[in-house]
């Protein structure tokens, strides 16, 4: 039996992510970029140059063009999340398959709807949550097991920039802390409470803020107490910061991407008795060895695995993206109330 002939592909929109992508699909035996599109003609001839694409890449500057490419079988969009939703329904509606970058939608029932979408016409759509394939968040998930009985939680995401003018923190940034949460703790939360402030997008239609605060609140497998997280993120700090940690009675789970941390840390120990003094006994700390791997490059190999056997991805399927969209909603909707949001 012969092996399947490569996946041909277009990527939409070229900036920094969608280079990102490109690079990689470049890389991949079982894919063949076979056209990118972006209304930028000078960034389409730089990339061009940049990676010898050569004459077996065809550039164009609409999407739909792109999408008529002869033998086209599958679309990378990494475009600006409002314009998600026409370009993955035009996708499917014309056979392919699709990878999109995050979030899925900004519309839970149009993300609702492109899933459905999808069934019917029988093709994969995967949305790009690069963490949920970092190694140290894939290993994460085996270790909560190790740290006990949950207590609480709480991260922190914030950078001086970069700042989007479609989207605001909550969407950009906190959707990543809550794939994660989601993903270690096998769950969704039950309601959401949010808050923040708007510095530099002040117009009436746009006021995306700049800073939030949120706090999650999940079902607690061994408690009648919920579990809280306490997510703080923000594009206007210049304290750059990429932490996670799940809290236990048996010890403290951390995932931190800052350069001078390990990626992935136990802090193991617990206290003695329940009755004072409350002294810690056996404190450990483990720097957890992590596979050097691209997650990008592991996110792009898996949607080309679940597209060869069409088979949704148990990872990142669009049906877990849309669970995603309906939580940032909830999130939204809390942080313009001020009222906790039961989702």
């Amino acid at each position: 039996m012969s092996p399947p002939h490569p996946l041909n592909l277009a990527i939409f929109g070229l900036g920094r992510w969608g280079s990102h992508l490109l690079r990689n699909f470049l890389a991949l035996p079982a894919a063949r970029v076979v056209a990118i599109a972006d209304p930028d003609r000078q960034r389409l001839d730089e990339l061009r140059d940049r990676f010898a694409l050569g004459d077996t890449v065809t550039c164009y500057d609409d999407w739909l063009q792109a999408m008529a490419h002869p033998g086209l079988e599958a679309v990378v969009i990494a475009t600006p999340a409002s314009t998600h939703y026409p370009m993955i329904q035009a996708a499917l509606t014309a056979g392919l398959h699709v990878l999109s970058e995050k979030p899925l939608t900004l519309d839970s029932n149009r993300s609702a709807a492109l899933c459905q979408l999808a069934a019917t016409q029988q093709r994969q759509l995967m949305v790009d949550h690069t963490y949920l394939f970092h190694p140290a968040v894939q290993r994460g998930r085996e270790l909560c097991q190790q740290i006990g009985a949950l207590r609480y939680g709480y991260a922190a995401r914030t950078n001086l920039g970069p700042v989007r003018s479609d989207a605001d923190v909550f969407w950009d940034l906190a959707i990543h802390d809550v794939s994660i949460l989601n993903y270690w703790l096998g769950q969704s939360p039950l309601a959401v409470a949010a808050w923040g402030a708007v510095w530099l997008q002040t117009e009436a239609e746009a006021k995306l803020r700049d800073v939030g605060w949120l706090r999650l609140v999940y079902a607690n497998p061994v408690s009648y107490t919920p579990l809280e997280v306490i997510v703080h993120v923000s594009w206007a700090n210049p304290d750059r910061q990429r932490r996670l940690a799940l809290v236990g009675d048996r010890g403290t789970l951390v995932f931190d991407e800052s350069p001078q941390a390990h990626p992935l840390t136990l802090y193991a120990g617990h206290f003695q008795s329940q009755e004072p003094p409350f002294v810690p006994s056996s404190p450990r700390v483990e720097a957890v060895t992590i596979a050097p791997l691209e997650p990008l490059q592991q996110m792009c190999v898996h949607f080309l695995d679940c597209v060869a056997n069409n088979t949704p991805s148990p990872i990142s399927a669009g049906a877990m993206a849309a669970d995603l969209v309906k939580i940032v909603e909830a999130i939204a909707i809390a942080a313009e109330t001020g009222q906790q949001v039961d989702i």
